[in-house]
Parts: C-alpha cells; sequence; structure tokens
C-alpha cells in the first residue's frame, strides 16, 4: 500500500502535517486527509505536488 507523509509550505516553512496518508480528498481549498488508521486532518491550501518516489505530498498555504 502507498501512505504519504504530507507537508505544508508557507514561505520558506515546512512542517509536517500527517504521517501514513491513504487518502486525501480536495474540496476547494479544504483538504481533507485521511490515515490508515483513520485518523482525519483537514487544511486550507492547495496541492503542490504528489511524489509516490518519496513517499510526500506537498501542500501549499495561500
Amino acid at each position: 500500500m502507498c501512505e504519504l507523509k504530507v507537508v505544508m509550505v508557507k514561505g520558506d516553512t515546512r512542517s509536517m502535517v500527517m504521517e501514513s496518508v491513504t487518502r486525501i480528498i480536495v474540496d476547494g481549498d479544504d483538504i481533507g486527509l485521511y490515515g490508515i488508521l483513520g485518523e482525519k486532518e483537514s487544511v486550507k491550501g492547495f496541492i503542490k505536488e504528489i511524489n509516490f518516489t518519496t513517499g510526500e505530498a506537498i501542500i501549499v498555504n495561500r
């Protein structure tokens, strides 16, 4: 199974939002993140990149 870590980028700062993400749902600028154990996180921004090679999704906060 592919799991991603989600990183929020604000300017030059990168911060971890959530690890072991298996599902991402985008609704406008609301992004719902769902973890392997059922945990949920919601953030605002847009997805800049999803890289399965590094296992990372980059979200940028406007």
